[in-house]
């Protein structure tokens, strides 16, 4: 019994493993790629994110054989609220330091909206209220993909290190609509992944990892609602590469990220 707790579910399991990963990854790029990219239709990407969230349930319930959505690390803790909101702010830090950086190096040019754009009166707290959600159901869909599926099915061989580094990987790859884009692209992809994936691996929960992901996402929405932002491309995703690892090292100094793993769910 002790030798089979120490063998991770993809080997215990492996039809098991490829079917959760197939299923949720496939709904997951539907929603750009259909919903965007072939009908052009936001209301369809969004509808196909939330079913991907959805569907994760019964995923880690049923093929997976965890507890829900705790399968991916996302059991609730008393610490989960604080871990969310100081996920956020170091998210907001880190990008105004990468937008810092980005105009100093003459990367970004930063100016004001187009007479009448952004939002005004109510629509600020309405556009609050659609940024918060709309930035909350793909960071939350793509943590449980390229880092929740994998602490469930990797177990404690996959932990430490070698998550980090597998998960970083993952969440590099699954963004196949950008990996034409160059090396620049793909270097900053991976250290978003090194920056999230250090947070779930420290904590143990995946909500860690959601809310730097969640606050990048939602610093970038309201940002564009204030400011226009131009990066010279090719140049833009190094100063964003940079605002990452410096979340890495908040990540890492703070004691607050320290292991505290949720119960098993073998």
């Amino acid at each position: 019994m002790a030798g089979a707790q120490r063998t991770s579910f993809a080997r215990r399991h492996p039809a098991r493993t490829v079917a959760a990963f197939l299923i949720l990854f496939l709904l997951y790029q539907s929603a750009e790629g259909i919903g965007q990219r072939l009908l052009g239709l936001m209301a369809v990407q969004a509808g196909l994110m939330i079913a991907m969230v959805i569907a994760a349930w019964p995923v880690g319930r049923f093929l997976l054989r965890g507890h829900g959505y705790r399968a991916y690390g996302l059991g609730w803790r008393r610490d989960v609220p604080i871990l969310l909101g100081l996920g956020i702010l170091i998210a907001f830090v880190g990008r105004a330091a990468g937008l810092w950086l980005g105009v100093v190096t003459h990367v970004y040019t930063v100016g004001p909206l187009a007479p009448g754009a952004g939002p005004h009166g109510a629509m600020i707290v309405a556009g609050l209220g659609l940024a918060l959600v709309s930035t909350f159901v793909p960071s939350i869909a793509e943590d449980i993909l390229t880092r929740g599926v994998w602490w469930r099915v990797g177990g404690p061989s996959l932990r430490g290190f070698r998550f980090v580094l597998i998960s970083s990987l993952i969440y590099l790859l699954n963004h196949i609509y950008r990996l034409d884009r160059g090396p620049s692209e793909w270097v900053e992809l991976f250290c978003f992944g090194l920056a999230y994936a250090t947070a779930m691996s420290l904590t143990g929960t995946l909500w860690a990892a959601v809310g730097l992901h969640w606050g990048w996402n939602l610093a970038n929405t309201l940002l564009d609602q204030y400011v226009a932002v131009e990066g010279v491309p090719g140049q833009a995703a190094w100063t964003s590469a940079v605002a990452n690892l410096l979340m890495l090292v908040i990540v890492l100094a703070l004691p607050l990220y320290r292991r505290r793993d949720e119960s098993p769910v073998d």
